[in-house]
């Protein structure tokens, strides 16, 4: 179980922060349990659900949520393109084969 600390601050990152962002840096997503999937999925490798319990909060290691968070933290800096980030995260899930082209990405 995640300590308290990192409780807090996943969700001021996932609901607040990240979501306050989306419409300005173009993202693909903007709902809090979005960011939470692609974040948690590229913290275990994969599907978090083969990983955590649900809820991943209560039942993630600290090591897991302070992977997420810092990946999260990342692509508030600019340091990780959420656009390749949601898009693996879908591919692990099957639901998109690799990466879609979108207007003005390379």
């Amino acid at each position: 179980m995640a300590a308290d600390h990192l409780v807090q601050r996943w969700f001021a990152l996932t609901r607040e922060e990240l979501p306050a962002l989306a419409g300005a840096r173009g993202w693909p997503v903007h709902l809090d349990h979005c960011f939470q999937r692609i974040l948690l999925d590229h913290a275990t490798g994969g599907p978090w659900r083969d990983t955590i319990a649900s809820p991943a909060y209560r039942n993630a290691s600290d090591e897991q949520l302070q992977q997420a968070i810092a990946l999260g933290e990342q692509a508030i800096a600019g340091e990780q393109d959420m656009d390749r980030l949601n898009d693996k995260s879908l591919a692990w899930r099957g639901k998109r084969k690799g990466r879609t082209k979108r207007p003005g990405l390379s």
